[in-house]
């Protein structure tokens, strides 16, 4: 099964494809500190994730030398960060762990909510 995922999805890592091209013609040219590495070949960059390919798993520093804002690598000098930028969090979109706000349909709740009193004829 490992060899048909490659052939025929992306998600699961990376296709058999960019394995093969990245083997051929890739140039390593270094690793994040969640293990993702990043290649290059003239002028096109990519990067193999080291787990689900998850786009927002890719730090800024990185972001930037994909889309060719940079043009250093990162590692000598880091990016300058601003008091009020956060760690990285995963996208967790879609799993149990979502943000359910209160009222949500899906939101743990032990006592059903009641917003209104029903009318009962007399």
């Amino acid at each position: 099964m490992g060899l048909l995922s490659q052939l025929f999805t992306w998600w699961n890592g990376q296709t058999l494809g960019t394995r093969l091209y990245t083997w051929r013609k890739g140039k390593l040219v270094g690793s994040d500190d969640q293990g993702n590495r990043y290649y290059t070949h003239k002028a096109r960059r990519w990067v193999i994730y080291n787990g689900e390919t998850e786009a927002t798993r890719v730090s800024p520093d990185w972001h930037g030398w994909l889309h060719h804002t940079f043009d250093e690598m990162p590692g000598g000098t880091p990016l300058q960060h601003k008091s009020w930028e956060k760690p990285h969090q995963p996208n967790l979109s879609g799993s149990a762990a979502a943000y359910r706000p209160p009222g949500s349909i899906y939101a743990a709740r032990a006592v059903p909510r009641q917003d209104y009193e029903a009318w009962k004829p007399e």
